[in-house]
C-alpha cells in the first residue's frame, strides 16, 4: 500500500503541468490577432514554467519504491516542454534536470546517462519540428515512444543492481512495469491538456477572425448602403428596422430633424414612417415581406413621387426569408425635368416649323417689296411718302425674320484663330460713322496684346456691332462709346461701355429673353442672338448698369483647354 501511494503521489506531482498550463495560458494569454498562431511567445514561456514546476516538484519529493525502483515521473514534463518548445526552451528544461539529479544523487558513471534519460534528449529535440507539424495520434505515438524508452532504461538499470531474491519477486517486478506506464500516461495526458489548449486557441482564433470577418463586410455593406442616392432600410422578419442609411435619415430628419441612426434600429417600420410623405407605404411593404414577393409601385404623395422597391432576403438558395431590404426613391425632380423636356422638345419643334414658315414668308414679301417698287415708279410723286413707309416695314419683317432664323439656328460654327483686336480694327470706320452721324465719339482701350482665340469672324463681327448699335441708341448727343479689351484668367474680356442713362434693374434681368426690348422700334432678339452666338463661343455675357451712369456689356471668351495659341 505504501507503494501505491507513493505512485499515486507522484503521478499527482507530474500531472501538475496538466492543471498549470491551461489555468495560466487561459490567464494570461493576449488576445488573438489576425495571422497569429498558437506558437507565441507567451505560449512558450507559460509551457517553460509549467515544465520547469513539475520537474522541480518531481525531483524534490522522488524516491524509491522497495529501495530500488527509482520514482521520479520527471521525463514526461521534460519530453513534453522540449517536443513543444524551442529549442532553447527544450535545453534550459534539460540543464535544470542534469543538475538537480547531479545536486540530489550520487554520481553513478553510465547510471546518470540511463536515470536522467540523457541519451535520448538529441533523439527528442531534433524530432522537435516533425512532431510540432503531426497530428495528435502521431504526437501521442512519438512521445509514448521516447517516455517508454526513457523510463525503461532508469528502470532496467535498477533492475541490474538488483539482488538475485528481488529479481524473481513478482511484485517488485508488477511495480517496476507500473513504473513505466504511469510515465506513458503521465505523458499522454498532459498531451491531451496542451492539444486541448491549442484547439480552443485555434477555435477562438478563427472565431475570432470570422468576427472580424463579419464586421468589416457590414461596415463595407453600411459604407455602400450610405453612398447610395436612394433611400435603403433593411427589416428582419417581424418588420423590425434593422439598418437604414445616410439617405433615409436625411429624409427622416426633415420631420425629426434630431433623430440618429441608433434610435430607428430595433423599431418597427409602420412607427418609423408615422408622419412622414410615405407613411402609406409601410403597411404595403409589410404586406410584401408576409407575402414573400418582390413588389415595386410608383406613388404619388401630394405633389411628390416616389418610386418604391421592396424585396425579400433569402437565406442561401433556399425559399427561407429572413428579412426585407426596402428601396425608396424621390423621383419628383426626375418627373419634373422629364415633363420639362417633353416641353422643350415640344417647342424645339415649333421652333423649326416656325423657322421653315418666316423662310418661306420672305420669298411673297421680295415679290411685294419689287411690285411697290414697280408701282412707285408709275405713280404721282404725291404717292411717294406711302410707298416709303410700306417698303420701311416690309425691310423692318424681314429684319426680324432675319434675326428670328439666326436665333433658331443651332448649328455649329466654323472657328479659326483669330485676334479680337483684328476684328475691332476691321469694325471702326463703320462705328465711327454711326457714331458721327449721331454727334457721339469712341474711344477704343485695347489691351497691349491678347491672345488668339478660335473664333468666328462673321458671328463676333455680328455681336460687336449689335452691342455698339444699341449702346448707340441709348446714348443722346455727345455721348461716348468705349470699346476695352483686357487679359483675364483663361481668356480675353471686352467690355462695351455708354453713357446714357442705365437700365433699371428690374429690366437687366429679362435683357437677354427673346422679344424683350428697352426701344419703342425694337425686336427683342439683337441681345438674345449676342447671348446665342457667344454661347456657341464658349463664353459669357453679362450687364452691369447704373440708372442715369450708363451700362457696360462684358463678354468673355474662355481659351479651350490644352489651347497654346501664341500672343499677338
Amino acid at each position: 500500500m505504501v507503494a501505491v501511494k507513493e505512485i499515486l503521489l507522484q503521478v499527482l506531482i507530474a500531472c501538475s503541468p496538466a492543471f498549470l498550463f491551461p489555468l495560466i495560458f487561459e490567464r494570461c494569454r493576449p488576445h488573438p490577432v489576425q495571422n497569429a498562431g498558437p506558437e507565441r511567445n507567451s505560449y512558450y514561456n507559460i509551457l517553460l514554467c509549467s515544465c520547469l514546476i513539475s520537474i522541480l516538484i518531481c525531483s524534490t519529493f522522488s524516491t524509491y519504491l522497495f529501495g530500488i525502483i527509482p520514482l521520479n515521473y520527471f521525463l514526461p514534463s521534460l519530453f513534453i516542454g522540449m517536443l513543444y518548445g524551442r529549442l532553447r526552451d527544450g535545453l534550459i528544461l534539460a540543464a535544470v534536470q542534469l543538475i538537480i539529479y547531479i545536486l540530489i544523487t550520487p554520481f553513478k558513471g553510465i547510471g546518470f546517462l540511463l536515470d536522467t534519460g540523457l541519451v535520448l534528449y538529441p533523439m527528442v529535440l531534433l524530432s522537435s519540428a516533425r512532431f510540432k507539424r503531426g497530428g495528435r495520434q502521431a504526437k501521442l505515438i512519438t512521445l509514448s515512444f521516447f517516455l517508454l524508452a526513457g523510463q525503461y532504461l532508469s528502470t532496467s538499470l535498477s533492475f541490474l543492481t538488483w539482488p538475485l531474491s528481488y529479481k524473481m519477486d513478482l511484485t517488485v517486478i508488477l511495480f517496476g512495469i507500473v513504473n513505466i506506464a504511469a510515465a506513458v500516461v503521465i505523458g499522454g495526458l498532459l498531451l491531451v491538456v496542451i492539444e486541448s489548449s491549442l484547439d480552443k486557441e485555434r477555435l477562438q482564433m478563427q472565431v475570432t477572425q470570422l468576427s472580424r470577418r463579419y464586421f468589416r463586410e457590414a461596415e463595407k455593406l453600411q459604407q455602400m448602403m450610405d453612398a447610395a442616392p436612394v433611400s435603403i432600410l433593411l427589416l428582419d422578419q417581424q418588420g423590425r428596422i434593422v439598418s437604414v442609411n445616410d439617405t433615409f435619415l436625411n429624409f427622416y430628419r426633415t420631420e425629426h430633424p434630431e433623430a440618429v441612426k441608433e434610435e430607428l434600429v430595433g423599431r418597427m417600420l409602420n412607427e418609423t414612417l408615422k408622419g412622414l410623405d410615405i407613411e402609406i407605404f409601410g403597411a404595403r411593404a409589410e404586406r410584401t415581406l408576409r407575402n414573400r414577393e418582390t413588389t415595386s409601385e410608383l406613388m404619388q404623395v401630394g405633389e411628390r413621387m416616389f418610386y418604391t422597391s421592396t424585396s425579400p432576403i433569402k437565406r442561401g438558395h433556399t425559399d427561407e426569408t429572413f428579412g426585407a431590404v426596402i428601396i425608396i426613391q424621390d423621383i419628383t425632380e426626375l418627373e419634373t425635368l422629364r415633363t420639362e423636356l417633353g416641353n422643350v422638345e415640344r417647342l424645339s419643334l415649333v421652333g423649326q416649323m416656325a423657322a421653315g414658315i418666316t423662310h418661306e414668308i420672305r420669298n411673297p414679301m421680295a415679290v411685294v417689296r419689287g411690285f411697290l417698287q414697280l408701282m412707285k415708279e408709275k405713280s404721282p410723286p404725291s404717292l411717294d411718302h406711302y410707298y416709303r413707309i410700306v417698303m420701311d416695314e416690309l425691310d423692318r419683317a424681314n429684319g426680324i425674320i432675319n434675326d428670328f432664323l439666326s436665333l433658331a439656328q443651332s448649328r455649329s460654327v466654323n472657328k479659326e484663330e483669330c485676334q479680337l483686336h483684328d476684328i475691332i480694327h476691321e469694325l471702326s470706320p463703320l462705328l465711327w460713322a454711326d457714331a458721327n452721324l449721331r454727334g457721339q465719339s469712341i474711344e477704343l482701350k485695347l489691351a497691349p496684346y491678347l491672345p488668339t482665340l478660335p473664333l468666328n469672324n462673321k458671328e463676333i463681327k455680328q455681336v460687336i456691332l449689335n452691342l455698339s448699335r444699341n449702346a448707340m441708341e441709348a446714348m443722346e448727343d455727345k455721348g461716348q462709346l468705349t470699346l476695352e479689351t483686357r487679359n483675364i484668367p483663361g481668356g480675353v474680356e471686352l467690355r462695351v461701355t455708354d453713357t446714357g442713362p442705365g437700365i433699371p434693374p428690374a429690366k437687366q434681368e429679362k435683357l437677354f429673353q427673346p422679344f424683350f426690348t428697352t426701344k419703342a422700334q425694337g425686336t427683342g432678339l439683337g441681345l438674345a442672338l449676342c447671348l446665342s452666338i457667344i454661347e456657341r463661343h464658349n463664353g459669357m455675357i453679362s450687364v452691369e448698369s447704373d440708372e442715369g451712369r450708363g451700362t457696360t456689356f462684358s463678354v468673355k471668351f474662355m481659351k479651350p483647354l490644352g489651347h497654346n495659341a501664341g500672343d499677338a
